[in-house]
């Protein structure tokens, strides 16, 4: 035999009294079993320095040579070049397979090891007539294997049989039948020493190892390895990442393997796949809104086509249909025509209140009000911000229908919701500050309508800015309320400001900075020339009364 894995035999002699030996080299090195645990040597690292001791075992076979004593002990690990090499000795129970199989070839005379009962097969150990095979020496290589792996001798008596008669050999070997007969250890956790116990250890055992060291191990040597390179083999698929024979094929299987073989790969394919699954997904969800949009125009375009449609001329009081013609139409038939889309419709009708409420027609915009209030109270939230927008302006509306206890209660109601959910300096707060304002300008009197205007006006100073459009309406409502008051020279001062900024900004012909104008004038009418510093201007009988409407 020639191989890096077997240590060399130089010379067989006989002694002058006929006893044979020979010479083999002297391999300086310890038990493979302590060489890892010292170096700690990795899982994988383990498996390739056994590969190297089947292939030295598998060499011995193709030279007919059975071990037949295979052990941690028999195997010796050296460094060769700073790289760990085993070396397999002790052939002493070397069988060549040529021989014929009985008591005298199996067993030495007296005094010789003849093996070592926790390693040997089970055919070895039962003297049942039975030849004794390479895949003998498989299962020796099967109990190491399992002793690499946890870290612990394999669950099978340890002790070495000694016989110095081949019928009390036999009748040991036979008892150590039964006790290797009954064995099966597999590669459990609890089974490893406690340096060996891991997470990481658990899931490195279960399964493919656990399946081949269990077929290098099976008692029926027609299931087991045929050869020790079979056996290397299996491991260096397991070292691959693919399908040992030991392990039973299954699609699942063959898949796993594939996806660690090529983790790179697969990952990137996974990830492209789930980019296209994402696009899909969007795209299903754009389509599904586009479509959404586009049946939402369907029945807005086929209402808008109803609001200007007469089909009885009789219907028009004139030659021509007005706009306020059409928005009645539409406001009677809108809880018919878009009742599939009910927040389409409350939006809808939201529109038709604010176009009633800015012609000063608030009898017509209560109801559509209150519906709107209704229908987003059940289908949004009572606390979306359209929902309070709603509720804002239903509370002016009844305010100026003249119902001041219940405008109070409910302006209150939605300020304090829309400070709670959208926040004190929200433009919805502000504007609703104003509106409560415009309801307590009526109800309670001006001082405490001052109080609100100039709390939405310092605000809205801040945040928005002073010449914001929304910032000048709150100014002039503070301007109302303190010519309410007969304080005409601060009330003055206001409107002032707010007519030179809308002159300045809007133009001096924008319908704003006119109204504003007429304010002032009103005012300074108002006033008289004894209040503006003995101006000699006729002072209007007809305008003293102070004009408590916002406007």
């Amino acid at each position: 035999m020639d191989h890096p894995a077997i240590a060399k035999v130089f010379d067989a002699e006989s002694t002058p009294d006929g006893r044979p030996y020979f010479v083999m080299e002297y391999v300086v090195g310890v038990h493979i079993t302590d060489y890892c645990d010292q170096h700690k040597l990795t899982m994988r690292q383990r498996l390739e320095l056994f590969i190297l001791v089947c292939e030295g075992v598998q060499h011995a076979h193709q030279k007919a040579i059975i071990h037949r004593d295979l052990k941690p002990s028999n195997i010796l690990v050296a460094e060769v070049d700073g790289k760990p090499m085993p070396r397999i000795i002790d052939f002493g129970l070397a069988k060549a397979v040529s021989q014929e199989f009985n008591a005298e070839t199996m067993f030495t005379q007296a005094g010789a090891v003849i093996g070592t009962l926790g390693y040997m097969s089970p055919e070895q150990a039962g003297v049942a007539g039975e030849d004794i095979d390479t895949r003998s020496d498989v299962y020796s290589l099967g109990v190491v294997l399992y002793e690499l792996l946890v870290g612990a001798a394999a669950r099978l008596p340890q002790a070495g049989i000694r016989s110095s008669a081949a019928p009390v050999a036999r009748g040991r070997c036979a008892a150590a039948e039964h006790q290797v007969t009954h064995a099966r250890p597999r590669l459990r956790h609890h089974d490893a020493e406690p340096r060996f116990r891991s997470s990481a250890l658990t899931r490195q055992l279960r399964g493919d190892l656990d399946a081949i060291a269990l077929k290098a191990l099976e008692k029926d040597r027609a299931r087991r390895y045929p050869t020790a390179s079979g056996l290397a083999a299996d491991i260096e698929r397991y070292l691959r990442n693919e399908p040992v024979k030991a392990h039973a094929s299954s699609t699942g299987y063959r898949a796993r393997k594939y996806i660690r073989r090529h983790r790179l790969g697969v990952a990137v394919a996974g990830a492209a796949a789930m980019l296209l699954v994402a696009f899909a997904i969007a795209q299903a969800v754009q389509l599904r809104r586009i479509t959404r949009e586009r049946d939402r125009a369907d029945r807005i375009s086929a209402f808008m086509t109803g609001m200007f449609k007469v089909s009885d001329p009789s219907e028009a009081r004139g030659n021509s249909v007005t706009a306020r013609e059409i928005l009645d139409k539409a406001a009677k038939e809108i809880d018919t025509g878009l009742s599939n889309d009910p927040e389409l419709q409350a939006k809808m009708m939201f529109t038709m209140a604010e176009t009633y409420y800015g012609l000063g027609l608030d009898s017509r915009a209560q109801p559509l009000l209150e519906r709107v209030v209704e229908i987003q109270r059940r289908e949004l939230e009572p606390e979306r911000r359209e929902t309070l927008a709603s509720m804002s302006l239903l509370a002016s509306t009844v305010s100026r229908q003249g119902n001041a206890v219940k405008a109070e209660k409910l302006a209150r109601e939605t300020l304090d919701l829309q400070r709670s959910v959208l926040g004190p300096e929200n433009p919805d707060t502000l504007v609703s500050m104003r509106r409560l304002g415009d309801v307590l300008l009526g109800e309670l009197g001006p001082p405490e309508a001052e109080k609100e205007y100039r709390e939405a006006l310092d605000i809205q100073r801040r945040t928005l800015g002073p010449e914001h459009p929304d910032t000048l309406l709150s100014k002039r409502r503070l301007a109302t309320a303190l010519r309410a008051e007969l304080r005409y020279d601060e009330a003055e001062k206001e409107f002032r400001e707010v007519f030179d900024i809308q002159r300045r900004t809007l133009g001096p012909e924008h319908p704003d900075t006119l109204h504003a104008m007429k304010q002032l004038a009103d005012l300074l009418i108002v006033q008289g020339p004894s209040q503006r510093g003995g101006a000699t201007e006729p002072r209007n009988a007809g305008s003293t009364a102070p004009r408590h409407r916002p406007g």
